[in-house]
């Protein structure tokens, strides 16, 4: 990896799959911090949940709120362009790129963290708070700290606002490449 300059922030002209994931993520993870702190440590089992699944997506591809999102008529910007059976959603596992980075440092940092909330100290649900709140600050926003970090060491993202998969094909002006597989008529 080489060293690189400028800022990563991904695409917020619309609500994509994996955008919403980072949200939906992000509030479970300051709800169960809550819980915990509040009402009883074991609630943090559901922040450790998150984690697991969060490394399962890294590893696999295989998303459970991707794919309900996809029911609900949300598209992917990182989805696999295979054709799956009962078009399930998978996000693309072809490469370590940085946003496939990002779910498995997040899954190992929340993982390890909620386990040390219950065999150490309570104070570790502050770790779980920041990560949550960045989480949900990424999805608001499309900036990240890890991600800029990552970005900095040279990390290749595959979100790039400039040259952006879609699934609205061809009524799309970011890209001439769709998420479906489907290419745009010439103009």
């Amino acid at each position: 990896m080489t060293l690189r300059t400028g800022v990563y922030i991904v695409p917020t002209h619309r609500w994509y799959i994996e955008r919403t994931v980072w949200l939906i993520a992000g509030a479970v993870l300051l709800t169960g911090a809550a819980l915990a702190l509040l009402l009883q440590p074991i609630w943090i089992l559901s922040v450790t949940a998150t984690g697991f699944v969060s490394i399962n997506v890294a590893l696999t591809g295989f998303c459970p709120v991707g794919n309900a999102l996809r029911i609900f008529g949300l598209t992917p910007m990182l989805g696999a362009n295979t054709p799956t059976r009962w078009n399930l959603y998978f996000m693309q596992t072809d490469r370590w790129y940085l946003e496939r980075r990002i779910y498995l440092a997040v899954g190992i940092n929340i993982s390890v963290a909620s386990i040390l909330v219950l065999a150490h100290s309570v104070w570790w649900t502050t770790f779980i708070v920041f990560v949550g709140g960045a989480m949900v600050w990424f999805a608001a926003t499309g900036y990240c700290i890890m991600a800029n970090m990552l970005y900095a060491l040279g990390a290749e993202p595959r979100l790039k606002p400039e040259a952006m998969p879609s699934g609205r094909c061809s009524q799309c002006a970011m890209s001439s490449v769709c998420v479906r597989g489907q290419h745009p008529e010439p103009a």
